[in-house]
């Protein structure tokens, strides 16, 4: 039997919304964790003599029968236990039709439990929101962050580690298969990705042009850190030979993002205090699945995959992220969380003066008191505090798990 490790962050989040006759939502990306703590919540339960488990798993084919919301109150009925406290878990529940209808009814009853997963956005659509009427709770499912990769692998915290997860990214199951096995791990990423583009994308969203949709996530994946149009996607592709409307690029965006591929991250005005409507950026949620989309490895490869890890580890620690505009200046990320805002530079190396002028310049230019960091890979014994804007380490970064330290 496969080992279960225990993500103790998402085990707590879980734990804590449990017997509040609230629905538990997983989402995020597939293969990033959401039915191991689904698993794992099971395994728990076991355990207790009173609780009753109805497990329904939507990617095994033995439950490829409930299809719809009536089909799942059918298989609910026959499965709860009278007098023991029954928890209904579902993996995957988006295959199911209707399926907000039936949870809306289970979550009303006495010593009842939801807690389901999900891979597309689609699902906390609006209607869904109106249907559960502030009845769900929903959890961000990320893929491992460095600390966590560092405990699958059983690595030592290093700069050859650091390396490691900024190439492979943080998808669970390469534990199983283990970082010497290069090709194998390539294959099973590469398997990812085709899956949640055949599932979650193509099927979904009836996409007849794949191989174009293919070539703008390429494209995407290699902008990292840069601003991206449709326009400049449609240039892109044209260039190629294809033909898209700015609609279908905006759309294929969109359902990126809705599979949890990527996130979309909007320019915010500092001086204004406003969002910005054009010209966005794009990260990935898996370092692995975007490194292997890249055509090729270009000499600013690095940089854009520790900004990608810097953008992943804010959202992880619970903050709200945005591009700031600043006049003709950019900083990398706000990023904000009760009330608190943090100002981001991220860069490779501060090598030279003008580098430290404009990673440094761009937060001094900013006029408030709101603490302000650059992240770089300078060797430690370089790195220090310039006119109270904190210089860190990207491994000292990827390791806090609270930035007001």
């Amino acid at each position: 039997m496969e080992e279960l490790l225990r993500r103790e962050f998402y085990s707590q989040a879980i734990a804590q919304w449990l017997g509040k006759q609230i629905i538990i939502v997983l989402t995020g990306q597939r293969r990033v964790g959401k039915s191991m703590c689904l698993r794992l919540l099971a395994q728990e339960k076991q355990a207790d003599p009173n609780a009753n488990i109805i497990y329904i798993d939507k990617e095994d084919a033995a439950f490829d029968t409930i299809t719809t919301h009536e089909e799942l109150n059918a298989y609910l009925s026959a499965h709860i236990a009278q007098g023991k406290h029954n928890y209904i878990l579902i993996d995957e529940i988006q295959d199911i039709t209707g399926f907000e209808r039936s949870l809306r009814s289970w979550i009303k009853q006495p010593e009842t439990d939801v807690v389901v997963t999900g891979s597309n956005a689609k699902m906390l659509s609006s209607e869904l929101s109106t249907l559960l009427a502030a009845r769900y709770i929903e959890i961000p499912i990320h893929a491992l962050s460095y600390t966590e990769f560092l405990y699958f692998h059983q690595l030592q915290d290093s700069d050859e580690a650091l390396e490691k997860y900024l190439l492979w990214g943080g998808l669970p199951y390469l534990r199983l298969i283990g970082l010497e096995h290069t090709e194998q791990m390539r294959n099973y990423i590469q398997s990812v990705y085709d899956t949640v583009v055949l599932k979650d994308i193509v099927q979904r969203e009836q996409i007849r042009n794949v191989t174009s949709f293919i070539n703008l996530s390429r494209f995407v994946s290699d902008s990292i850190g840069k601003l991206v149009s449709p326009n400049s996607i449609m240039k892109y592709l044209r260039s190629q030979g294809e033909n898209l409307s700015s609609v279908i690029i905006q759309n294929y965006l969109k359902y990126l993002c809705n599979a949890y591929l990527t996130y979309r991250v909007q320019r915010y005005d500092i001086h204004g205090k406003q969002l910005l409507e054009s010209n966005d950026k794009y990260y990935f949620e898996d370092l692995g699945i975007r490194n292997k989309l890249v055509r090729t490895r270009q000499t600013n490869d690095i940089e854009k995959r520790i900004e990608n890890a810097v953008y992943l580890h804010l959202l992880r620690l619970g903050y709200s992220v945005r591009v700031g505009q600043l006049r003709n200046a950019e900083i990398d990320f706000v990023a904000e969380k009760d009330e608190q805002t943090i100002y981001v530079q991220v860069a490779y190396m501060i090598a030279d003066e003008e580098t430290e002028k404009r990673e440094f310049g761009n937060l001094q230019a900013i006029k408030n008191n709101h603490p302000k960091i650059v992240i770089s890979m300078n060797p430690l014994n370089t790195i220090s505090d310039v006119e109270g804007i904190k210089h860190i380490h990207l491994r000292h970064f990827l390791n806090m798990k609270d930035l007001k330290s």
